[in-house]
């Protein structure tokens, strides 16, 4: 199947309505109808403003950049962005078009 790999990028401790912004992208995608989705921790990074951030520092714990992944299809990639442009939450994303599927079998969730 053809679609999009959405990823976007934010500071771990960044919140939307009370919990942190990558709880609230991945419990909203699956609300919609998205199927799967990962937030993955970075160990080091940095973003437009040029600041690094890195694991070994005690005192970042929690300013770590977090990367949210969605393989989806275009119809759902728009939905997750329109609602996210509705909520007003400024987040970084890329959006990339990707074949994808599942070899030998049924999906598993």
């Amino acid at each position: 199947m053809k679609g999009a790999c959405l990823k976007f990028y934010m500071h771990e401790n960044l919140q939307h309505r009370h919990i942190l912004a990558y709880e609230w992208l991945l419990e909203q995608a699956r609300k919609i109808g998205i199927h799967g989705g990962s937030a993955l921790r970075a160990i080091a990074g940095y973003g437009r403003h040029g600041i690094l951030h890195e694991d070994h520092f005690f005192e970042l714990a929690g300013d770590l950049p977090v990367m949210v992944e969605f393989v989806v299809s275009d119809e759902e990639a728009e939905r997750l962005l329109a609602l996210i442009q509705t909520e007003k939450l400024p987040l970084f994303y890329v959006r990339t078009p990707v074949e994808y599927g599942i070899l030998n079998g049924e999906a598993h969730d």
